[in-house]
């Protein structure tokens, strides 16, 4: 059977600079093709060249045995090939089959797309309600709705970027058995994860890049994630060090925050408590949009509360900002590291002034020792083996992976007593996030305490001595995370109340 996509010596330059050097990709009918690949291999590139979003230098596309142009994503549409972003792009006020309908031509009844979208859900096992407003739904139900956009187009190809990084584990259960749908009816899906044991569940076939070439083609199944993580590094990806730590007094304790939600489309803070030692690392699980981000805000001093509601090292900080608590030892990344932990179009010295102005002894008088700034963002550089591509770009030109490192070793770099951390490894490869998570390890190891906001369950249990779980707003009590079932913590992720974190009735 001939292939259904062809990339034959598919070249892509950015100025001086090769994202894709003669890349040579093949898709079969029917198949679960994985693209693998370090932050800045060429992944991105290659799949939006596929896409018609970038026309390559070199190089040609077979579709279905002819060679084809494809001028823009509509063209790629047209002929079959659809994709869902990591990123979403949907407007929150408007319902799921609005939403839908912005993609389709103009002129189709609402009551037909809704009827559209509710028979699509049915038969791949899409849950929706296409009345229903997407502010409203949890980060997999959005993207469901990304899915059956891409389904009414009636693709041959649907290609995925990172689908699972927010999913809770029944919720990529339910993707995967939705994939497999698709290949039993002939379709094929290029899959795009830094989630190795996923691919070697899921995948037919992988191909590997690295530096922008393809340099391996395997058989996932018969690989181990270690083994496609050095096909995709080129050497192995060290095993992180102990977690367990000597836990000591409590450096960071809230006590009954209640926030109410900023906006309409925020989530009020109710009655948050927790305690995290000197040594510990408590991770807080849950699905996007209930409650992290406000609590995030809380904990760094973007929003403020009553004095005694937070509390650093014993110091009541709940109304302070968030240069007085970075004053008393503490530090933040928050999850979106471009826009709100770097400022896109400032180089990385400019960034790590924004963070350091009050606390890194970079600012005298009102004059900034460029000198002292500059050998700082080196050490981190050099530190966290971010690769830059010049001596101080733009935070916007860096991959994702690299600008993570940057962000994260900032604040690490300062030694700080209390670190608070939003989707530390969020899109980034094996080998950044043994990197940072090492680095957050050794913080605690050290004596800081240290938490880590994330909706992956696998980078939670790899980091955590105790874990919590936040929904709609409400924080679990924290247990020991070796005593507590994934299954029970994926359920009270997704919203099943009533539970203990182990299971028993609460």
């Amino acid at each position: 059977m001939a292939a259904l996509l062809e990339a034959r010596g598919i070249v892509k330059r950015f100025g001086a600079f090769t994202a894709n050097d003669h890349v040579d990709l093949t898709v079969e009918p029917a198949e679960i093709h994985a693209l693998l690949g370090e932050n800045g291999a060429g992944k991105s590139t290659l799949v939006k060249i596929l896409y018609g979003l970038l026309e390559p230098a070199e190089g040609r596309i077979v579709w279905d045995g002819a060679e084809v142009r494809f001028a823009n994503p509509a063209a790629a549409r047209a002929r079959g090939i659809g994709m869902v972003f990591q990123h979403f792009s949907l407007f929150e006020a408007l319902t799921v089959a609005e939403n839908v309908a912005l993609s389709l031509p103009p002129g189709t009844a609402m009551d037909t797309i809704e009827q559209q979208v509710a028979s699509l859900s049915r038969a791949y096992g899409l849950p929706l309600e296409p009345r229903r407003e997407v502010w409203r739904l949890s980060v997999g139900e959005r993207q469901r709705i990304e899915i059956i956009r891409a389904l009414l187009q009636n693709p041959k190809l649907l290609i995925l970027d990172e689908p699972t990084s927010v999913l809770t584990p029944q919720e990529a259960d339910a993707l995967f058995a939705t994939l497999r749908a698709l290949k039993a009816e002939g379709r094929s899906v290029l899959y795009i994860s830094h989630k190795l044991d996923e691919v070697r569940r899921l995948c037919d076939r992988a191909t590997v890049m690295r530096a922008g070439k393809v340099v391996a083609s395997a058989d996932p199944r018969a690989e181990t994630a270690a083994s496609l993580a050095r096909l995709m590094v080129g050497a192995d990806v060290p095993a992180l060090g102990a977690v367990s730590h000597q836990a000591g007094a409590v450096r960071l304790s809230v006590e009954g925050l209640s926030l109410p939600a900023a906006d309409s489309h925020g989530v009020a803070l109710n009655e948050v408590s927790l305690a995290v030692r000197a040594g510990e690392i408590l991770g807080i699980a849950g699905v996007a949009g209930n409650g992290q981000d406000e609590l995030f805000a809380a904990l760094s001093g973007e929003r403020t509360s009553s004095p005694a509601a937070i509390r650093i090292d014993g110091a009541a900080v709940g109304a302070e900002g968030i240069d007085a608590r970075r004053r008393l030892g503490a530090a933040f990344v928050p999850e979106e590291r471009l826009g709100h932990a770097a400022a896109p179009d400032f180089s990385l010295t400019d960034n790590a002034l924004l963070s350091g102005h009050g606390v890194g002894g970079f600012v005298s008088r009102g004059f900034v020792d460029r000198g002292a700034l500059g050998r700082w963002v080196r050490r981190i550089v050099e530190a966290f083996d971010v690769r830059a591509g010049g001596p101080d770009p733009a935070a916007k030109a860096l991959s994702g992976g690299n600008l993570q490192k940057f962000v994260v070793g900032r604040e690490i770099l300062r030694e700080p007593g209390v670190i608070v951390v939003a989707q530390p490894t969020w899109g980034v490869d094996a080998a950044a996030a043994a990197t940072i998570r090492q680095a957050l390890i050794d913080l605690a190891a050290r004596g800081a305490a240290v938490v880590v906001i994330s909706q992956d369950l696998d980078e939670l249990y790899e980091l955590s001595d105790s874990l919590a779980v936040i929904s709609e707003g409400r924080l679990a009590p924290a247990r020991p995370a070796a005593s507590c079932a994934r299954e029970e913590v994926g359920l009270l992720m997704g919203g099943i109340h009533g539970r203990s974190i182990h299971g028993a009735a609460a």
